[in-house]
């Protein structure tokens, strides 16, 4: 046998007990390198179960920035992440969207510690999943709102008020402090 191969493996046999250590190391080490090059942050998201009085709350992990991990992405950007995935809905079968699918995000501003968001007008009417719910539970567009902004604040700490337009128009204005 080849010496090279027969040291390889008397210190494979020495050492072997070390060997799955080293192993969950270097693997710990790689998904560390890893969720710090992808900058991923952890957001939690409320929808309604299919009751409509029920919450459920998702977890998902969304991108940073494109940029590096040393620079963060500015808070607008971050937000307004936020709220595009929030507009995808649930990945839970068994929970409502909180718009209709055809809802997009128009245009999103942060300044001072409050957000302006402008929703296409689809985002006034309730979700066609949610239709048959009565007035008072969830899929009302007040509600839905509500909802988004406390999910706002609750990722954001920097948020402290949002103010919703719909097509341009405000919707509730002074609700959402």
């Amino acid at each position: 046998m080849n010496s090279r191969i027969r040291d390889c493996l008397h210190f494979l046999h020495t050492y072997r007990k070390w060997l799955p250590l080293a192993f969950l190391a270097i693997l710990v080490i790689t998904a560390l390198i890893e969720f710090a090059v992808l900058g991923l942050a952890r957001r939690t998201f409320v929808f309604y179960a299919d009751d409509g009085k029920t919450i459920t709350v998702e977890e998902r992990m969304l991108r940073g920035s494109a940029r590096s991990p040393l620079h963060p992405p500015s808070r607008e950007i971050a937000i307004t992440r936020y709220v595009q995935e929030a507009l995808l809905g649930p990945v839970s079968p068994d929970s409502l969207p909180l718009f209709p699918r055809e809802t997009r995000l128009l245009s999103l501003l942060y300044r001072n510690g409050v957000v302006y968001v402008d929703f296409s007008k689809d985002a006034a009417l309730p979700p066609i999943e949610s239709a048959s719910l009565d007035a008072s539970a969830a899929g009302e567009v007040f509600t839905n709102l509500k909802t988004l902004h406390s999910g706002m604040k609750r990722n954001f700490p920097f948020v402290k008020e949002s103010r919703f337009f719909i097509a341009g128009k405000a919707a509730y204005p002074g609700e959402f402090r």
